[in-house]
């Protein structure tokens, strides 16, 4: 039965077994490309080190962005978080990027589509146990498959703050 995986705010992941928190592969020396105001947990880019930015279409493959949050008020959680380019000095943003191997496996609710608020809520997409996803030209999980990169929903679940999820596995 599938779920319908819509969020209030923005994306949040939860790190199940992530191979770059102990192989090291984590990047985050480059700047994010200035046409991008809003960069979400969960989403994915590419680490374009020739043109010394992160973007959605340099060379290599897409990486996970999963940045540590930052929330100052108590009444704020991990949906309110996201880096918003009006939020930074100059507003430049230097995202932490995650390489991803096969059989790393995450909980999220960052699929299909962008949000544009904390408060904004995204209509959301149907998932079940066993959909494939793969990465799309704007950087979500959508479904289908690609010859560099897909993963495969292990499980329909919850975020810590109670919202709609899915755990999935990188297959591919």
């Amino acid at each position: 039965m599938a779920t319908k995986i819509k969020r209030v705010g923005f994306g949040q992941v939860e790190p199940n077994q992530l191979s770059a928190q102990r192989n090291g592969q984590i990047y985050a020396q480059l700047p994010l490309d200035s046409s991008i105001n809003i960069l979400e947990n969960g989403q994915f880019m590419k680490y374009d080190y020739v043109n010394k930015k992160v973007d959605l279409t340099g060379e290599g493959e897409f990486m996970l962005v999963y940045n540590e949050v930052k929330t100052y008020r108590e009444e704020e959680s991990y949906k309110d978080f996201a880096m918003i380019k009006s939020n930074y000095v100059g507003g430049e943003i230097y995202p932490r990027l995650f390489k991803t191997n096969v059989g790393d496996i995450y909980t999220t609710n960052c699929v299909g589509a962008a949000n544009t608020d904390k408060n904004a809520v995204y209509a959301g997409i149907d998932l079940a146990v066993g959909d494939k996803l793969k990465v799309d030209s704007t950087g979500y999980l959508v479904k289908g498959t690609d010859d560099n990169m897909t993963w495969v929903v292990v499980q329909e679940y919850t975020m810590p703050d109670g919202q709609p999820a899915v755990k999935i596995q990188r297959i591919k």
